[in-house]
C-alpha cells in the first residue's frame, strides 16, 4: 500500500473513536457510502482493534488505518486486527521501528522543526501535524515548509480542523490530506445516525473533491 497516495486520494480522513464494536461496520458503510473510504480508528478504546477486525473483514471497500498507536504492543495489535496503516500523535522513534518491523505504512506526529526533523531522520514519508490549530494551523505548517520543502515532506493536519478551515488546508499543496473527528460526531454514533454521519461525510468529500 502506498499511504501517501491513498491518503491523498482520499483527502479528509475522519478519525474514529468506537466505545462499541457493534457500531464498527454500519460506521463505517456509512462513510464510505458517504464518500470517505479511508478511515482511523483510533486505539483511545478497549473496542479499537475489534472494530479494525470487523471493518477489515466485512467492508471491502474501507481501508482502515490504526491512530493513537503509542506503543509497539499498538503497532502490533493494530497490525494483527487488519490496519493497512497506522498513526500516532507524536514521534517516538521506537514506535516508527516498531511500524517498520511490523510491516506498517506509518505517520507519526509532530508540533515543532525539531520533531520534523527527526520524523524525516527516521525515513517517515509524511507527517501528522498535530494539534494543528493549537500548534498554529496553516500558518505554522507553511512557515516550516519555508526550510523543510526541499524535503518532500507530506502533512496531515489533525487537532481543530473542521468544515469551516479544512478548504484551507487542503489549498497547501504539501498537505495531502486533514483528519477530522467533526465527521463522526458522539451524539450521531452513539444513537447510530448513520444518515446524519453520512452527510457530514459527503460534506467532507465534495469539499476534498474540490480542492
Amino acid at each position: 500500500m502506498d499511504m501517501v497516495e491513498t491518503l491523498k486520494k482520499a483527502g479528509i480522513i475522519p478519525v474514529i473513536v468506537i466505545e462499541d464494536e457493534a457500531q464498527a461496520v454500519p460506521l463505517a458503510r456509512a462513510l464510505v457510502k458517504g464518500g470517505l473510504p479511508v478511515l482511523e480508528v483510533t486505539f483511545r478504546t478497549k473496542a479499537a482493534a475489534g472494530a479494525i477486525a470487523a471493518i477489515a473483514r466485512e467492508v471491502p471497500e474501507a481501508v482502515v488505518g490504526a491512530g493513537t498507536l503509542l506503543t509497539p504492543a499498538m503497532v502490533k495489535a493494530a497490525k494483527a486486527a487488519g490496519a493497512t496503516f497506522g498513526v500516532a500523535p507524536g514521534f517516538d522513534p521506537v514506535v516508527v521501528q516498531a511500524a517498520k518491523d511490523a510491516d506498517l505504512p506509518f505517520c507519526p506526529g509532530v508540533a515543532t522543526a525539531s520533531e520534523l526533523s527527526q520524523a524525516l531522520t527516521a525515513g517517515a514519508p509524511m507527517v501528522k501535524f498535530f494539534p494543528a490549530e493549537a500548534a498554529g494551523g496553516v500558518k505554522m505548517i507553511k512557515n516550516l515548509l519555508g526550510a523543510f520543502r526541499f524535503t518532500g515532506v507530506k502533512f496531515m493536519p489533525t487537532g481543530g480542523v473542521n468544515l469551516s478551515n479544512v478548504g484551507e488546508y487542503l489549498a497547501v499543496p504539501e498537505i495531502v490530506c486533514c483528519g477530522g473527528t467533526w465527521i463522526v460526531p458522539k451524539d450521531a454514533l452513539k444513537a447510530g445516525d448513520w444518515a446524519a454521519i453520512e452527510k457530514l461525510a459527503a460534506d467532507a468529500a465534495a469539499i476534498a473533491r474540490n480542492r
